[in-house]
């Protein structure tokens, strides 16, 4: 019988083993999908270089090394040496980012799969969704939904014409300050930001609150000017072949088309190295053993997929803070 027919909301522990039986479950449904399970070091020398994303440092024998903030370059070099579909779930790191849906030490699942293109990426999260939050209703952890989850689809561009009146891609940057100025934003901080800040604050402040009535919803072809580690498509407005999906206003996942230049790798490391030492953060190491094993023994076409576990059970267990999910959150640890 379900375990949820009782008087008292579940306990803690309750919790706990509720979501050990969800991650179980993930195991299992990327074994039945093809997928096998690796593991890679938490701690490197490497690390992803993000003008938005502060890794860990640690100093050991006098070298300079990482608390890694996603497995992703460690699983890009086991690409490069031949590995195929293959998925992890470990613990990564990211610092400064504490709140209800924010915890610096958090759990992610990571996969990658060669030769497939990212829309497959996008139908796999939702069948890992719809198999999630189909255990939590049979077990009774949530209540069963009158019908299924509809999972929707929208362009960057066209969730900001809908939501935001303007263009993420073709509008000026003072159409842009503008829009940002009417949502709160002091005039000065949008004379100094960059186009990317300011659709990340009209993102943030007009188009997310509309997403989350949505359900379910993967928003696809960022600007090229956020590919991050993806492939940029050719076009009129050039976008990069990314996803991400919010789940009940949760953004729950990030997936590429992954970037297998090297080259082209690196010049996005400097560049946004050079947007982090310009607002006062400090700079990363551009060369890694990702860069030299893909120069080497190219990395292979793929499409991968960083999921966001905690937010993920956080909503399959009925739960409203990633602290109720975890056995003991930052402020605990």
């Amino acid at each position: 019988m379900p375990d949820s027919k009782q008087a008292a909301p579940p306990t803690k522990m309750i919790l706990l083993q509720r979501r050990a039986k969800l991650l179980n479950r993930v195991r299992e449904f990327f074994t039945t999908n093809g997928y096998w399970e690796v593991e890679t070091p938490l701690l490197s020398r490497d690390t992803c270089i993000d003008r938005w994303l502060d890794p860990f440092e640690l100093e050991i024998s006098a070298e300079r090394y990482f608390l890694q903030t996603s497995p992703e370059f460690a699983m890009k070099r086991l690409l490069c040496e031949g590995a195929d579909s293959i998925f992890q779930v470990c613990k990564s790191f990211r610092d400064g980012e504490v709140g209800t849906n924010h915890n610096p030490e958090f759990t992610i699942i990571e996969w990658y799969r060669r030769d497939v293109p990212i829309a497959d990426q996008i139908t796999l999260v939702e069948s890992l969704v719809t198999d999630l939050l189909r255990l939590s209703e049979e077990k009774g952890w949530i209540e069963k939904r009158n019908k299924p989850l509809h999972f929707s689809h929208l362009t960057y561009d066209a969730a900001f014409q809908k939501y935001a009146s303007l263009s993420a891609l073709t509008a000026t940057m003072r159409e842009l300050q503008a829009a940002a100025q009417s949502l709160g934003m002091q005039e000065d901080s949008t004379n100094q930001t960059d186009r990317d800040d300011l659709l990340n604050f009209i993102l943030v402040s007009k188009v997310e609150p509309e997403l989350a009535k949505l359900g379910a919803v993967s928003i696809v072809d960022y600007p090229a000017s956020q590919a991050a580690l993806a492939k940029i498509r050719a076009e009129a407005n050039p976008v990069a072949e990314r996803f991400e999906m919010y789940l009940e206003g949760q953004e729950t996942c990030n997936g590429y088309q992954e970037l297998t230049d090297p080259q082209e790798l690196r010049q996005r490391m400097q560049s946004q190295n050079e947007k982090r030492t310009a607002t006062g953060k400090r700079e990363l190491p551009v060369e890694s053993q990702l860069l030299r094993k893909m120069e080497q023994s190219p990395l292979p076409e793929c499409s991968g997929v960083a999921l966001g576990f905690d937010r993920l059970a956080m909503i399959c267990l009925g739960q409203s803070s990633l602290k109720d999910v975890m056995a003991f959150p930052f402020d605990e640890a």
